[in-house]
């Protein structure tokens, strides 16, 4: 009961320091009309950290560059609950018996910003440049064989064997994107165009990048030879701001038109009861995920780590934090990428373990780093709680913020030189559960960003992917399970995209894809009574 009153005690306080901090959760005073010279204002809260190329940006922040200029073969439909695969630039598409070959019909009609027309023959350049250039998300395309164009509107893609995920990355934010092979070939350099294409785009979609000024600003113009509707906003400005505060002062004043992340608790409430704004908690693929560096102090065993774990109150920081914006997470996969308790997240909160471990610590160990996403004025308050949970246990907790470059950084990179805990949403490539455990759990994966290895859980996602698809989710149990006795992971809150707007911006659900947060499909933006 000591222990109790006592964290309690130490959680109220982090509370009120962060609400004061914030300015409480007074009601928000917004003043703007709706633009008369069709520009949209969004905001980016410091530098997406990676340039828009579509073969290299992997990140979160930044992604409504890259959903905006380039299409890819296949899209997820915007506006649904769960992931649901379309057409895009292949209207429709067709698999051989043994699922290793693919036959795309292209759509007509269909120009790149450089004016060149898209075919099959672009089809073949991009994939070839995305396994070039050899990023991230290039394990996309590592299982294809062969890209032959039949005909200028076919092209067969062959795969080395079976993978029930392939129309799903096709599909995904972070999949392979058409890139007109003409502006490819001209701008080639000696790095696949990769200097190039941080700066400007090839790409079909319905907006072109017309500036990038890494850490100050970029710009999108609408495309007039767009294949599809065109867009009622015809420019896009995305300044970088410094903060979430600096971004809600701009809103408020009617200087940025919507925000589509970075809020914590406190301004969600402010803009929720405002007037003149229009608020939308929409659903994602995403988590709030806190990540243990299995390399450092106390940590480097699976039993000191799954102290720490079942130390955290789960319930409270998810209800002190994300309140309507997040549903309580019970399992080790995202929301709506597996049956409710095929995966289950077992972990019971318990203090006992981690007290009687801490007061075992040589004091050199007993001090920790708490890194969080300096972006998301969430994952700095769970981060706080988090501090103070471990502080009424004996531990020496400080936070820190991380830009999104820093966090990439330590995917491959010294994990000795990272935090020992590390709070951020994370989100799966595309809507399918190999997608979540390749990225996450996987030793190499692109967001297992502590570097957390372990064979068997390694093996256990080899064999559900081979065994299974997408409708036997069952086989990926045994790989929830695996995760959670790694003890490197634990699942906060199933979150959704919180997003507000100015209330004459209309569109904004239809354009949000449930597997792409923090972005929206621009062109589905309007203003209200315009047409």
């Amino acid at each position: 009961m000591r222990r109790s009153v006592f964290l309690t005690a130490a959680l109220t306080s982090a509370v009120l320091a962060l609400s004061a901090c914030g300015g409480g959760a007074q009601t928000a005073e917004v003043s703007s009309t709706a633009p008369t010279d069709r520009t949209l204002k969004l905001a980016f809260l410091d530098d997406p950290g990676q340039p828009p190329d579509p073969d290299v940006f992997y990140a979160g922040q930044g992604l409504v560059l890259q959903q905006n200029l380039y299409e890819g073969l296949l899209q997820y439909a915007p506006g649904t609950d769960t992931p649901e695969v379309q057409p895009a630039l292949a209207t429709e598409w067709t698999a051989s018996p043994d699922g290793t070959e693919y036959t795309f019909t292209l759509r007509e009609g269909v120009t790149f910003h450089d004016g060149t027309p898209f075919d099959s023959s672009a089809v073949k350049a991009s994939f070839d440049r995305r396994a070039a250039v050899g990023q991230g998300p290039s394990y996309m395309v590592s299982g294809v064989a062969s890209v032959e164009a039949t005909s200028p509107t076919q092209v067969v893609v062959r795969l080395t064997q079976p993978d029930p995920a392939f129309l799903s990355y096709l599909a995904s934010a972070y999949g392979p994107r058409m890139i007109s092979p003409t502006a490819l070939a001209e701008n080639a350099g000696d790095d696949h165009a990769q200097t190039w294409l941080a700066t400007h785009d090839a790409g079909t979609g319905p907006y072109t990048l017309t500036e990038a000024s890494v850490g100050e600003r970029y710009e999108l113009e609408a495309f007039d030879g767009y294949w599809g509707e065109a867009p009622y906003f015809t420019t896009v400005q995305i300044p970088v701001l410094n903060d979430s505060s600096a971004l809600q002062v701009q809103f408020n004043e009617g200087d940025v038109h919507a925000i589509m992340y970075g809020l914590g608790a406190s301004a969600s409430t402010s803009y929720a009861e405002a007037e003149g704004v229009s608020t939308h908690a929409l659903p994602v693929l995403q988590t709030e995920q806190l990540y243990l560096n299995p390399h450092k102090g106390f940590l480097t065993t699976p039993e000191n780590r799954t102290a720490l774990l079942q130390a955290v109150d789960v319930d409270t920081i998810r209800e002190q934090v994300f309140g309507g914006r997040s549903t309580p997470a019970t399992g080790t996969f995202p929301a709506n990428l597996l049956p409710e308790g095929t995966a289950p997240q077992t972990v019971e909160h318990d203090t006992g373990p981690l007290e009687d471990l801490v007061a075992t610590l040589p004091e050199d160990q007993k001090a920790l780093t708490i890194g969080f996403d300096a972006s998301n004025d969430d994952d700095q308050t769970v981060s706080s709680l988090l501090a103070a949970e471990l502080g009424a246990l004996g531990l020496t907790a400080t936070v820190q913020g991380l830009t999104t470059s820093q966090i990439f950084g330590y995917v491959g990179g010294d994990p000795t030189e990272a935090p020992e805990v590390l709070i951020t949403g994370a989100w799966p490539d595309s809507g399918e559960a190999f997608s979540w455990a390749h990225i996450i759990y996987d030793g190499a994966g692109g967001l297992n960003y502590l570097g957390c290895s372990d064979d068997a859980l390694t093996a256990a996602i080899a064999t559900a992917s081979a065994s299974s698809s997408v409708e036997d989710p069952a086989a990926w149990a045994p790989v929830g399970e695996r995760a959670e006795e790694t003890a490197c992971w634990l699942n906060l809150a199933y979150r959704q995209d919180f997003m507000v707007g100015q209330d004459w911006l209309t569109g904004v659900e239809e354009a949000h894809v449930v597997t792409a947060p923090t972005s929206l499909q621009l062109a589905r933006l309007g203003v209200q009574g315009a047409s």
